[in-house]
């Protein structure tokens, strides 16, 4: 997928996403139908989901792909980086991440994002490829986005 062709996908995405999740206050049926969209969306995905905070740890959420870790520190591994930094953590090759959890041998490379709501970490979105260097900057921008319109409408939790 070029530079070109990969924002437009994502805003194609948020408008899909937003359809689909308007009207519903359930925050986890959200999540589930939010992680098949981008699984069955995004090219080169083999896991994409959600680990939720709870306390000083994150718990498994909705996913699509093979079953996976259902509980992860928070300060370990990537996601566990990123809910602690509160920030994006975009890794090329897992194998170069130091302390990553690997779930799924199969995975080379990992895009994961937070949910921040009111300055509160609410869990990350994960995503995890096959391919090296599968990430970028690009997907970085409209995997926030995507968690924008999936907290717009959060609803319950």
């Amino acid at each position: 997928m070029t530079t070109v062709e990969k924002p437009a996908l994502y805003r194609d995405l948020a408008r899909q996403l937003a359809a689909l999740i308007e009207g519903e206050a359930d925050f986890v049926a959200n999540l589930a139908n939010t992680a098949a969209l981008i699984y069955h969306g995004l090219p080169d995905l083999n896991w994409a989901g959600f680990y939720l905070r709870g306390g000083a740890e994150l718990v498994l959420g909705p996913f699509q792909g093979k079953p996976a870790c259902v509980r992860i520190p928070i300060g370990k591994g990537v996601c566990g980086a990123c809910a602690e930094r509160g920030a994006a953590v975009l890794v090329p090759d897992v194998h170069d991440f130091p302390g990553h959890i690997a779930c799924d041998p199969e995975s080379r490379s990992e895009l994961v994002v937070p949910l921040i709501e009111n300055n509160r970490v609410l869990g990350v979105l994960d995503l995890d490829s096959p391919l090296p260097a599968r990430f970028d900057e690009l997907d970085c921008a409209g995997c926030e986005q995507l968690i924008g319109v999936l907290l717009v409408h959060r609803g319950k939790y």
